[in-house]
């Protein structure tokens, strides 16, 4: 280890420390987020609604998971992460012991919106995800993609936990119980994060292909754009690769029950999807340090949409599980190397908030996505229609990236000067 690493933490055994707490961190933030679909039959039940209201506290939750990521990037541009990860333990304990007290749908939803969703789980993904690029150079791209896996963590693990004492306990006395548990684990994890992050220098590393010094990042201009219009390309990517993505996760059980295979099917390969999302992750992540993060957003966009392609054309059991796996594992590093980008193209002091932006936008594009899929099935009558709209949208994303690539390849190609690199 170098002295300057040593010194500033960067990937020192405290900063791989500060990443595995990271990923604990959102791994049980994420239960504010996946407790709603689990406990919707439920909700429909206690409270006597249609299942179309019964699903407003999911609605709610999304939408103050995306505001909230924003809000809590900004306060962890300014105070440190430690700020927002305690707030969002009060959130999300304060929300489940709330909607596990609530006497309707309305107390019920707000508690999942305001409290879980925009006080709580926010507070453990964009900030989570803005802070790791921090202390991380060499292996930024793996350590963010195995901090942001503890989202699919919390879909994998709270589910199955969630559903047992739901049907052992109550769902009332399962809500406290949760409540309980995250003031206890949280805050004390919070407290691993207080130091504050180091100084980086403002350059990007040159990759193994050249043995050129790194190239200064001139952050006002990044990639030859206003940091705002950037910022704004990297949001409708995202919600167009997000939209796209959101179709087979959201109705693949319903599609399986459509061609008569049942839900049970549908389950298990939403299941192998989320799993191999994971594998994806950590697989981009490795990918990205060598390549950059656009490169790989432009890799899993592509496969992203070959897999989206091969829905239209497998209706069959054993095909399906086959294209449902690739299709996980094709998708799941996208969403991290839009974090990674903001990383490499903008200052450190507002990565946060841009990170959170982008992340909202993501989320967004998933809430949206799953709705029109429905809303287009609904119109034709056959999934067929809903997946080439989502091809449509992925195209989009393709070429907002392919646009940024020849940007950095051609609009901000630095010219190497001695020891320091010039935008040309």
């Amino acid at each position: 280890m170098s002295a300057g690493t040593s010194t500033s933490g960067i990937e020192s055994p405290y900063a791989w420390t500060r990443l595995f707490v990271s990923l604990l961190l959102m791994t049980i933030g994420g239960s504010g987020v996946y407790t709603v679909s689990v406990v919707l039959p439920r909700i429909q039940s206690e409270f006597g609604v249609a299942r179309g209201d019964a699903s407003l506290p999911y609605t709610a939750a999304m939408i103050g998971f995306g505001l909230g990521g924003v809000f809590m990037g900004r306060l962890s541009d300014r105070f440190g992460v430690m700020m927002p990860v305690l707030l969002g333990a009060v959130g999300l304990g304060g929300g489940f012991i709330a909607a596990g007290a609530s006497h309707n749908l309305w107390q019920f939803s707000i508690a999942q919106g305001l409290l879980m969703g925009f006080l709580g789980s926010a507070a453990t993904f964009a900030p989570l995800a803005a802070d790791t690029s921090k202390w991380f150079s060499r292996r930024r791209g793996i350590a963010i993609a195995i901090c942001m896996s503890g989202n699919y963590l919390a879909g994998a693990v709270w589910s199955q936990v969630l559903r047992y004492y739901f049907d052992a306990v109550g769902w009332r006395e399962t809500y406290f119980g949760m409540g309980v548990f995250c003031l206890v684990t949280i805050i004390p994890l919070a407290f691993v994060l207080r130091r504050a992050s180091p100084d980086q220098p403002e350059t990007m590393p040159a990759t193994a292909a050249t043995l050129a010094p790194p190239a200064r990042i001139d952050h006002s201009r990044p990639l030859g754009l206003s940091p705002n219009l950037l910022l704004g390309l990297l949001c409708v990517a995202s919600v167009a690769c997000c939209l796209a993505m959101s179709m087979p996760q959201v109705h693949i059980v319903a599609y399986c029950g459509d061609l008569g295979f049942g839900p049970t099917r549908g389950a298990e390969m939403l299941s192998l999807m989320l799993a191999m999302g994971i594998v994806s992750r950590l697989i981009s992540g490795w990918i990205s340090d060598h390549i950059g993060g656009l490169k790989t957003l432009l890799l899993g966009s592509v496969l992203q949409g070959v897999a989206l392609m091969m829905f239209l054309f497998t209706d069959g059991l054993a095909s399906l599980y086959v294209v449902a796996a690739l299709f996980g594992l094709f998708q799941g590093g996208i969403v991290p190397s839009y974090a990674l980008i903001v990383r490499e193209h903008f200052s450190p002091a507002v990565v946060g908030a841009r990170v959170g932006t982008v992340l909202m936008c993501s989320l967004f594009g998933m809430a949206l996505g799953g709705w029109l899929c429905g809303a287009i099935f609904d119109w034709s009558g056959s999934y067929r229609a809903a997946f080439l709209n989502g091809t449509a949208w992925n195209l989009l994303n393709v070429c907002i990236v392919l646009f940024l690539l020849w940007r950095a390849r051609g609009g901000r190609r630095p010219v190497i000067t001695g020891h320091r690199a010039h935008p040309a």
